[in-house]
């Protein structure tokens, strides 16, 4: 009965944390579960061991990617060409809002593949062509899989500009406030001059199965410009296709 005991306030500390939307103190820990501090320290020592969870700079604590739900990274051709025919549309309003590129990635392996883009119909763009591969670690859709996907990077963190977050103690918090706001950001990353947001894909079992996102040029994309394409991105309104696996899967 006490390691059942145990284990139920660790899944309800594991709860809190996944709900929160900024990092919690331990003092939030212990009054929400009703614990003292001690017990509360307790119960995320075991987390942050585990890696559900890790403790910032300031001593708080986020639930880490491991949270989510595993991603899907063996797609067949049918499942490709159906959810880009269902977010077709999706993609071709988000250029049409924004006038940015927009861009459809799935997850093959430890790095994500282009399998469909709009382009920009201003004069300076971003260009990932389809059929492309990139990194998850700096890009915004690759982080997508990272914080709701549940894929992971093994090895080293490749620094591509002097922007990227090459420790995984700076990817982790970065994947946790990817969580909390709903949508991931590349801020100069993975090239210079490019900065990006992304929002999860997912399929009818809940799973994510790809990422869509708009990228554009830093001179254009303000931090503010940043923030409202990441809302646009992810308040997008998702069609549901009327045959095949890609259902609706709304997202809060």
């Amino acid at each position: 009965m006490r390691l059942l005991q145990s284990l139920t306030r660790g899944l309800e500390a594991l709860d809190y944390l996944a709900s929160r939307v900024e990092a919690a103190r331990l003092t939030d820990v212990a009054d929400a579960l009703g614990v003292d501090k001690s017990n509360a320290a307790h119960l995320m020592k075991t987390l942050v061991a585990s890696g559900y969870a890790l403790q910032d700079d300031r001593r708080r604590y986020l639930a880490t990617s491991k949270v989510a739900p595993k991603a899907k990274s063996n797609h067949s051709l049918s499942e490709i060409v159906a959810v880009k025919e269902a977010w077709r549309p999706a993609l071709e309003h988000l250029v049409a809002e924004t006038r940015e590129c927009a861009h459809m990635a799935v997850l093959v392996d430890q790095r994500v593949w282009y399998i469909d883009k709009i382009d920009s119909s201003l004069p300076l763009k971003v260009d990932h062509p389809i059929g492309a591969l990139s990194p998850l670690h700096c890009t915004a859709l690759g982080k997508a899989f990272l914080a709701f996907g549940g894929a992971t990077v093994e090895g080293p963190l490749v620094p591509y500009t002097p922007r990227t977050l090459a420790t995984r103690r700076a990817l982790d918090e970065e994947i946790a406030r990817t969580r909390a706001r709903g949508y991931a950001v590349d801020d100069e990353e993975f090239a210079s001059g490019i900065r990006c947001v992304a929002r999860p894909i997912y399929d009818s079992e809940g799973r994510m199965i790809a990422a869509m996102g708009v990228s554009g040029p830093s001179v254009r994309v303000s931090d503010q410009r940043l923030a409202e394409l990441g809302k646009i991105v992810s308040s997008v309104t998702i069609p549901t296709p009327q045959k095949g696996p890609m259902n609706e899967q709304q997202s809060d």
